[in-house]
């Protein structure tokens, strides 16, 4: 195809998801001359550390966002006047399986965006020029990227499909020789419960580990419970960016299914991954680098895409202790090189690109 001078690229939820596009934005880049992410509040920041991604829009989308605004007519046209004015020559609009993306096809059709791509389950009608299908449980970066493959888009001659980071990231201020303890989740149902975080810093330490617990501004509280006084509480410490820095340079990472676990994985480091089933750990958990899977994945709340968990006492995870942490970082601790990401797995590919079938 031609190559395209402005691409829009939308994936409007979390830090985590907005990672998980890497492959997707370097694929789209490699084919055009500037792409323009457009991100929900929570995801900007992440989106900024993309390569390839050159400039970035922050939107809070009233049909995606977990604590949604409600929907403004105003708010709406200024997005539809601000992408008018950028003119891209195409869109493509990345969404989770549960999500449309007809919604945002729509205002951009609005705008007057000649060409949109999406995965979409539901009749486009006019609102997409490539409608592509993909099976249920491809890996989330595998599926992002196909849909860039469908748009015509694939990545450069030597790019592995990981997920990365812009590089360098900023210096930060952390002796080598740790391990990083992420307690905080953006969904309570699939954090380890807190209690159960302290005791697996204090088998860390005692396993001999220096441990450094990390968080958002709004888990301070949180991370320096954790910590307790043999932990090194980062709680609220870093910028995203600087956070990488301190993921970057750990022997491995002990973290849930949310964002730090993608950006562990964007800097290559081992994780343990504390994954509560609600969502499929086929599609979410840490892509292309060593990681132990721990959590029960057939507790009842399975694939129920639960906020709160819906079982008392949150066994899928309460089940873990601290002393199956410490295995699962003794056996990533002498890993000395990520493991190869799984290629891309066109002959698992069940998708089609139609030009607005039903």
């Amino acid at each position: 195809m031609t190559r395209a001078r402005t691409v829009l690229v939308a994936r409007l939820d979390n830090a985590g998801d907005v990672l998980l596009q890497g492959p997707l934005v370097r694929a789209l880049a490699h084919g055009a001359d500037r792409i323009v992410f457009l991100a929900g509040p929570e995801g900007a920041a992440a989106a900024e550390l993309l390569p390839g991604a050159d400039e970035v829009w922050t939107w809070a989308c009233p049909w995606i966002l977990g604590d949604a605004p409600p929907v403004d007519a105003d708010d709406l046209a200024a997005l539809t006047d601000r992408v008018r004015s950028l003119a891209p020559d195409e869109a493509v609009i990345s969404t989770s399986f549960h999500q449309s993306p007809l919604p945002l096809a729509l205002v951009l059709r609005t705008a007057g965006v000649p060409r949109i791509s999406a995965i979409s389950v539901d009749y486009p009608g006019a609102l997409l020029d490539v409608r592509h299908r993909v099976e249920d449980d491809l890996p989330e970066p595998e599926r992002a990227l196909s849909l860039a493959r469908a748009a015509g888009f694939d990545l450069p001659p030597g790019d592995d499909g990981r997920l990365a980071l812009r590089r360098p990231l900023p210096p930060v201020d952390v002796p080598p020789g740790y391990v990083v303890l992420h307690p905080g989740a953006s969904v309570p149902a699939r954090a380890w419960p807190a209690q159960r975080c302290a005791e697996a810093v204090e088998a860390l330490a005692d396993a001999g580990y220096r441990v450094l617990v990390t968080g958002g501004p709004a888990e301070r509280e949180l991370t320096a419970f954790v910590a307790g006084s043999r932990g090194v509480d980062l709680g609220g410490a870093t910028t995203l960016a600087e956070m990488a820095s301190v993921l970057a340079g750990a022997a491995a990472v002990v973290v849930g299914n949310t964002g730090p676990a993608h950006l562990a994985a964007a800097v290559g480091t081992p994780v343990v991954s504390l994954f509560a089933p609600v969502v499929p750990a086929a599609r979410w958990a840490p892509y292309g680098v060593p990681t132990v899977l721990l959590g029960n994945q057939d507790a009842p709340c399975r694939d129920t895409r639960a906020r709160e968990c819906p079982v008392p006492g949150h066994p899928c995870l309460t089940s873990v202790t601290a002393q199956d942490v410490v295995a699962a970082v003794d056996e990533l601790a002498t890993v000395q090189q990520p493991a190869v990401a799984p290629p891309f797995a066109a002959e698992r590919e069940a998708a089609t690109s139609l030009q607005g079938a039903p």
